[in-house]
């Protein structure tokens, strides 16, 4: 960010060593009767000095470089002087201003400003700041807040973080914040505001005030960390979870039977405190101590001397009355603490002390009782072991019987299983040999027809052989003719030399014989 001042300077840097020189110029200009050389160098000087130390001044006499985590603040030194006693000044007198200079470049000018750099607040995890204001009008007596233009504390605390506050103007201090655990509620007790009492008498002993009051908050607050002003809010953490009294030693309760006899009772209590009652019980009665021997203690001594009189101290020690009277202080302190908003989870008695001038007494009959007990216990243990044998006995035979009918059974299952099977692969046989019995039959049929058929084509071929050869024979005169024609044709064709004489029992006897019984062809 950049700011630029005022050029109202200008004048003043020319009035020193620089308008000595432009005057001293001019007159001696005016000597040599140059007036016109001399305005014409009056003016490039002037703009040679506006050109030249103007910025310098402003970069180096001007600039003002915040740098981060720091601020800067302002005093000015022109304008009307403040009231006596004024730390803070009105932008337009002098003293010190309001305002504040963040991270980034100003230009302010040097002799109309001063400025000096702070480090801004930083308000660490865990922490709030409370902010005073220092300027102002004073407050009225009583008064803690700050008003429009008064001096006080701001309400509103300042959250973990860096802040940028006049350290002239306000003071910041640091407080830890509020944490409330789990199982916890916090109250709270506002320190400011109007007084609950002032013209409303029906208030008195009142101890939840409305809006704007000073006193207890009904509402409380959640767990987690909470700024709060520790000057408008005081916070008091309240533990909601389960406390457990042990009323033991000391805190035991005593009383006297019908019968006179002291009885001690021991045991333990579990409470907790009911969130919609926080505020209220914890500052009508007071902490969880304050709680026990306020509320729960008397009552449950109150409940027992009332109830155990009612009773002979046999009851207590070995009769259901016991069991009866833990129920009934139980029920006795959920309805007594309730109303106070303290919620009763259990109650148990775990010791009963009788006195000791009967406890042997006691004792004694107790342990006579527990043999006969015991006795009676032993004869239908007995009884029970001969009923067990006898149902035993039962069982087994029982299951020998279950046995043996479950294998007649399976046996029977299985006998019919295996007849069933033997019968399908007998009709199976069946059914194979009657399609095989067809196919048989099929098959001679398909054999004889195709023998018919093979003796018809061999006949009908012998047929016509035999056709073709008595029609040659026929040619030929006779069948030995024919013969021979065959065979000379057969033969002709392979040979190729004969080697004879023409002895007529030779070779050449059978060839004469062949050509004798050779037919003659007509030329």
């Amino acid at each position: 960010m950049t700011h630029i001042c005022s050029f109202g300077l200008l004048p003043l840097v020319l009035d020193g060593t620089l308008w000595f020189n432009l005057s001293s110029m001019i007159k001696f200009n005016s000597t040599r009767g140059g007036a016109t050389f001399s305005l014409v160098a009056t003016i490039l000087l002037t703009a040679l000095a506006a050109i030249v130390i103007v910025p310098l001044f402003l970069w180096f006499g001007c600039r003002i470089e915040v740098p981060n985590g720091q601020m800067a603040v302002l005093s000015r030194k022109t304008g009307a002087d403040p009231a006596p006693g004024t730390i803070i000044s009105s932008p337009d007198e002098k003293g010190l201003q309001l305002d504040v200079l963040s991270e980034g470049r100003y230009f302010y000018n040097p002799f109309f400003w001063d400025w000096e750099y702070h480090p801004l607040r930083d308000i660490p995890p865990g922490s709030l700041g409370v902010v005073f204001r220092r300027y102002g009008a004073d407050l009225p007596p009583g008064d803690i807040l700050a008003k429009d233009g008064t001096k006080g504390i701001l309400a509103d605390p300042l959250s973990p973080g860096k802040h940028r506050f006049n350290p002239y103007a306000y003071e910041i201090q640091e407080f830890p914040a509020t944490p409330i655990l789990p199982g916890q509620v916090g109250v709270m007790v506002s320190l400011v505001g109007a007084d609950p009492l002032t013209g409303k008498p029906e208030k008195v002993n009142t101890f939840i005030v409305g809006d704007n009051e000073k006193g207890v908050i009904e509402k409380t607050l959640d767990p987690g960390t909470h700024y709060l002003n520790p000057y408008l809010f005081s916070v008091v953490p309240v533990n909601l979870q389960s406390n457990r009294f042990e009323l033991s030693g000391d805190d035991a309760i005593d009383f006297l039977t019908m019968d006179g006899f002291p009885v001690r009772v021991e045991g333990t209590v579990e409470y907790a405190i009911r969130r919609d009652k926080a505020a209220l019980l914890t500052h009508e009665v007071g902490d969880n101590e304050d709680i026990l021997k306020k509320i729960i203690l008397p009552r449950a001594r109150g409940f027992a001397r009332i109830e155990g009189s009612k009773g002979n101290a046999l009851n207590y020690i070995v009769g259901e009355m016991r069991q009866e009277f833990q129920d009934n202080l139980t029920k006795n302190l959920r309805e007594g603490c309730g109303k106070w908003g303290v919620e009763i989870r259990s109650v148990l008695i775990r010791n009963i002390s009788p006195p000791e001038e009967i406890s042997s007494i006691i004792q004694d009959r107790e342990l006579a009782k527990q043999a006969a007990t015991m006795f009676v216990q032993q004869i239908v243990q007995a009884k029970s072991k001969a009923e067990l044998a006898k149902q035993k006995g039962l069982a087994e035979q029982n299951k020998e019987k279950v046995d043996a009918e479950t294998e007649k059974l399976k046996a029977t299952i299985q006998a019919s299983q295996e007849a069933q099977v033997r019968q399908t692969a007998a009709e199976q046989n069946l059914a194979v040999a009657k399609l095989q019995k067809d196919a048989a039959v099929e098959q001679a049929a398909a054999i004889r027809a195709k023998a018919e058929g093979e003796q018809t084509v061999i006949r009908a071929k012998n047929e016509a052989i035999a056709k073709v050869l008595n029609q040659n024979a026929q040619a030929f005169s006779s069948g030995d003719a024919y013969a021979k024609f065959l065979l000379y044709t057969k033969l002709a064709g392979n040979i190729e030399n004969i080697l004879t004489n023409d002895n007529p029992e030779g070779i050449a006897g059978i060839i004469t014989k062949m050509g004798e019984s050779t037919p003659q062809n007509n030329p």
